[in-house]
């Protein structure tokens, strides 16, 4: 394996943090685009309509391997019971890592309200998901021997688990998520060779949707909090997105802010220098009757980065099945 494939790899590890392989579905900003059954199981089913979300995501354009993900997925309520199913189908690219997954997922919800157009509701929702990881290593030996290489396209097929609830009151809401339940061996190593079997990370989801009687305009701040079990990391999102209601739909933008509360450390000179990982993700989309068209763009801000830009994403959706709209609330993932 050559010097400069093993730095340009150990950067890319270091400085993408949100694009680490073998971790399974990786946590974009892609949630934002009405889009929350990614992170969150309990999510599905949850709205009045039947969602269907195709998502893509590209990084360094002009990069030879660079990050690049796929996501397919459906979740929609059984009938008029209060049981959801939804699926998910991703395919992430990382440099020499790959992995392919698939989830299903089933959630029941709760209702609280003493009215039925007061939406005060608790659910709960399970994911089950097999994913297989690949590790091609057919290009590392060129130059030679390397005892501790194989030289070849290593594979394994790991099940998995994730749990979460999402509670909403009228224009409230809050998901926590557990991904990653069982642990994994696969090929997931840690940089001292041993098995790294513990993928599993906590979400923390907070929002709120506020607008002025009979006005246009909506707004919705929102945090996510994030923190890996393993390696003790953990960052946050800091959101806000803006609704204008149209007569085909909607309108809305937004702009998301990720840092990492955890620093790395790089040489600067003759010194030690950190840094910690920020991302600034401005977003647009448009609600056109039952169809969804989102686009994203994520800058990462940091003094040393293999690429400053260049993380673009695509959301296509199309509700369908629709009910009528039963609460009296602005509730975007719900109405």
């Amino acid at each position: 394996m050559k010097l400069k494939n093993f730095c340009l790899i150990t950067l890319i590890a270091l400085f993408t943090q949100l694009s680490v392989a073998q971790e399974g579905l990786p946590i974009y900003s892609d949630y934002l685009t009405d889009n929350y059954y990614l992170l969150h199981p309990s999510m599905a089913g949850v709205a009045n309509c039947s969602k269907l979300r195709i998502t893509g995501r590209q990084q360094w354009f002009g990069q030879d391997d660079a990050p690049s993900l796929q996501t397919l997925s459906v979740n929609s309520r059984i009938g008029e019971t209060s049981s959801g199913v939804g699926a998910i189908v991703f395919n992430d690219k990382n440099g020499y890592h790959s992995q392919t997954g698939v989830y299903l997922t089933y959630a029941h919800h709760l209702m609280f309200s003493r009215n039925p157009i007061d939406l005060n509701m608790l659910s709960f929702g399970l994911s089950a998901g097999m994913i297989q990881y690949k590790l091609d290593e057919t290009s590392f030996l060129a130059d030679g021997f390397d005892p501790i290489i194989a030289g070849i396209e290593q594979s394994a097929t790991n099940f998995n688990l994730d749990f979460g609830f999402s509670y909403h009151f009228i224009d409230f809401y809050a998901h926590g998520t557990i991904k990653n339940v069982l642990a994994n061996d696969g090929i997931n190593f840690n940089e001292q060779g041993l098995s790294f079997n513990n993928l599993r990370t906590f979400l923390l989801s907070i929002g709120n949707v506020f607008s002025s009687i009979n006005s246009e305009w909506s707004y919705e701040p929102s945090v996510m909090f994030m923190h890996k079990d393993a390696t003790k990391e953990s960052s946050f999102d800091a959101n806000m997105k803006v609704y204008k209601n149209m007569d085909f739909g909607k309108v809305w933008a937004g702009f998301s802010y990720r840092r990492s509360l955890d620093g790395a450390e790089f040489l600067d000179g003759n010194g030690v220098s950190s840094q910690k990982l920020q991302y600034f993700t401005p977003l647009v989309g448009v609600n056109y009757k039952n169809f969804v068209f989102a686009y994203t763009y994520s800058y990462q801000a940091n003094s040393v980065v293999f690429n400053n830009g260049g993380f673009h994403q695509l959301t296509l959706g199309i509700n369908f099945g629709c009910r009528k709209e039963k609460y009296e609330c602005n509730c975007p993932a719900i109405n």
